[in-house]
């Protein structure tokens, strides 16, 4: 069960139209390498209840994905849904806190409180500045004999699923669900190197989802006791730093700080710290109140390359607990902690 024609588009803003009533999506005219496609962004679902969905923009958006595939041309990619690679993971990947989504509606009166005002003002920016665009989903198209039904161009073609595509429950759209194929935007400002990204999910969609190896028979699939709209799961401990790139032979002296913040102790047996490539190096000890752990990789398992990445905590059922994520610019001075 996954998407079939998962990728990502690169393209430049020619035309956009907010969603209606009458359709929910907002619709982007991207225009690639001299053909016309149009992305929809979901802005309503079409779920008979809790229909808004759960959205964060962030401005000034860091993580490794951005130097993997600001190399792309112009035009549409495939992608292999893998970890280390240029799919999108909201789980796996430490993309954003996701936490912080909020559930807005597609339109309500005032400014910049609905998801066609905060998905309108990036979109409008990048057509302004001749931005790069990367749009991640299912392609569809070409259509040879079928006019786009929005922007009327012909051949019809586009992007669509530009939202988490895992967690769905039970016999709605659970056909969709993988892991590493969630979709999203990112828009690159080349001047100012600055990114900015746009992430959706359905209230529906659970956040634990089932995570099956090898990895390339991930299914994304939910968790049989979640239930959908749940938080990461919380028990305190968070990755406070990490020394990516130590002087010298980096291999069994990288290491990782962590931190429990609760007023009681939290025992780690079990736990672990997965890398990019998803390798688990062992945790284990009690953590006290208030108190620290360095957590030193043996180099035999989870290994932090200088080239960017992630770092994953996981407890001993294997659900996040915590994530980060770092670019090569943050690991490039031998020695520096990287701060989160």
């Amino acid at each position: 069960m996954a998407l079939k024609r998962y990728g990502i588009l690169r393209g430049t803003v020619a035309d956009s139209q907010p969603g209606t009533t009458g359709n929910n999506h907002f619709q982007v005219h991207i225009r690639a390498n001299g053909t016309d496609h149009r992305i929809a962004i979901n802005v309503l679902s079409t779920a008979k209840k809790n229909r808004d969905l759960q959205f964060l923009v962030i401005d000034n958006f860091v993580h490794p994905i951005t130097d993997r595939i600001k190399t792309l041309t112009e035009g549409f990619k495939a992608v292999d849904s893998v970890p280390n690679g240029m799919a999108l993971d909201f789980i796996r990947g430490n993309l954003f806190d996701i936490n912080k989504m909020q559930v807005l509606p597609p339109s309500q009166p005032g400014p910049d409180n609905d998801l066609n005002d905060k998905i309108g003002f990036y979109i409008g920016q990048a057509q302004a500045r001749q931005a790069d665009v990367y749009a991640f989903g299912e392609k569809w198209g070409p259509e040879p004999s079928t006019p786009d039904k929005v922007f009327s161009f012909l051949p019809g073609n586009g992007i669509h699923d530009i939202h988490m595509n895992q967690g769905n429950p039970r016999g709605s759209h659970d056909e969709d669900n993988g892991a590493w194929q969630d979709g999203g935007v990112l828009i690159h400002f080349a001047d100012e190197n600055r990114w900015v990204a746009y992430f959706l999910k359905f209230q529906s969609q659970a956040v634990h989802t089932v995570d099956l190896h090898p990895q390339d028979n991930q299914s994304g699939d939910i968790i049989p006791h979640d239930a959908a709209n749940l938080p990461e799961i919380v028990k305190g401990v968070r990755i406070l730093a990490a020394l990516v790139n130590p002087d010298g032979d980096d291999v069994g002296f990288e290491k990782v700080l962590l931190f429990n913040p609760l007023a009681t102790a939290i025992p780690l047996n079990g736990w672990g710290l997965l890398d990019s490539n998803k390798k688990k190096e062992p945790v284990s000890g009690n953590l006290a109140p208030g108190q620290t752990m360095i957590v030193t990789l043996s180099g035999n398992a989870a290994q932090l390359g200088n080239k960017g990445g992630i770092i994953t905590l996981v407890d001993d059922a294997g659900l996040k607990i915590h994530g980060v994520s770092y670019t090569r610019e943050q690991a490039r001075n031998q020695s520096e902690w990287i701060v989160f």
